[in-house]
């Protein structure tokens, strides 16, 4: 197969979310090989190619604006995520930079009663225990489908945490998180004393 037969494939492959090496070996090499041209191709249509070769993932973003060009439509599309969710991919990006601390192992696997125990301390208290763990799944299931979690076949929930969470949570994205959850402690607290008085 020439370098032209593999390109098309391999650049709809990205369009269609990250590749993992682990998951597409053909596919990653096809990568490595062709990943100028990629990059070029890509270029043209406001996008760039993210290679973590360390890590073993890639995929497409949409490139800055730069000054005197033209802004691009947006092709890749952002999506607003709930405060649940965002809370599980902070803590899951904590946890995913404590395991890389303390061990040599790759490959960190979470349980979802683990996710959920984490949880707790930033939720409401609740009596309905199911309603609870329903509403967990759901959050994790976005997770799951948004590429930063996957199930481990056999094992009841039990997830693997993809590395390419640590690109797309990055020091900017948790300073961001931060003041957010600052902002809403401090209306919560006025709230709160409004309602003493």
């Amino acid at each position: 197969m020439n370098d032209d037969d593999r390109l098309g494939p391999l650049v709809v492959n990205l369009f269609q979310g990250v590749l993992y090496r682990e998951s597409a070996e053909p596919m990653w090499q096809a990568l490595l090989d062709l990943q100028a041209r990629v990059r070029d191709y890509c270029s043209v249509i406001g996008l760039e190619l993210i290679l973590d070769e360390a890590e073993g993932y890639a995929y497409l973003r949409q490139r800055a604006p730069s000054q005197g060009t033209p802004e691009v439509p947006r092709l890749v599309q952002r999506r607003a995520l709930s405060f649940p969710v965002s809370l599980i991919l902070v803590l899951l990006r904590k946890k995913l930079a404590e395991f890389d601390a303390l061990s040599a192992d790759t490959r960190l696997v979470v349980s979802r009663d683990d996710i959920v125990d984490q949880m707790r301390l930033f939720l409401p208290d609740t009596a309905n225990e199911a309603r609870l763990l329903d509403r967990m799944d759901t959050h994790l299931g976005k997770v799951v489908e948004l590429g930063f979690l996957r199930r481990l076949r056999g094992q009841d929930g039990q997830y693997e945490v993809r590395r390419v969470l640590k690109a797309f949570v990055d020091a900017q994205w948790l300073d961001d998180f931060a003041q957010r959850m600052d902002s809403y402690a401090s209306h919560a607290a006025a709230a709160t004393s409004e309602d003493k008085e």
